[in-house]
């Protein structure tokens, strides 16, 4: 499963279980594949989920792993007391994904 797969599979039972969603998707530029972000936006989360709470998500393929600006945002928003998973297919596969997101507050 692919990082885009794992993301797409997140986002349709997340809304099947009544979440919103955010994601923002890099584009072509003529310097590769951007994400365009302003000001300390360099590693924010993949996605951003909110129903009764607000969860964020960081989705890798197997093998990903976080750069330090994904780490940064984590500890950031962790030390705010925000929700933050970090979610791979085995997560999906084992039904961790499902856990958090049927999970009331």
């Amino acid at each position: 499963m692919t990082e885009a797969e794992l993301l797409d599979n997140t986002v349709e039972l997340g809304h099947l279980l009544g979440w919103h969603a955010a994601h923002f998707r890099p584009a072509r530029t003529a310097h590769g594949w951007k994400t365009p972000v302003g000001y300390d936006g360099k590693g924010w989360p993949d996605l951003c989920l909110t129903r009764e709470r607000v969860v964020f998500i960081e989705a890798k393929s197997a093998s990903g792993r976080l750069s330090p600006e994904q780490e940064a945002w984590r500890d950031w928003l962790t030390a705010a007391g925000a929700e933050w998973h970090l979610f791979t297919p085995s997560d999906w596969l084992d039904g961790s994904i499902e856990a958090v997101l049927r999970r009331r507050s």
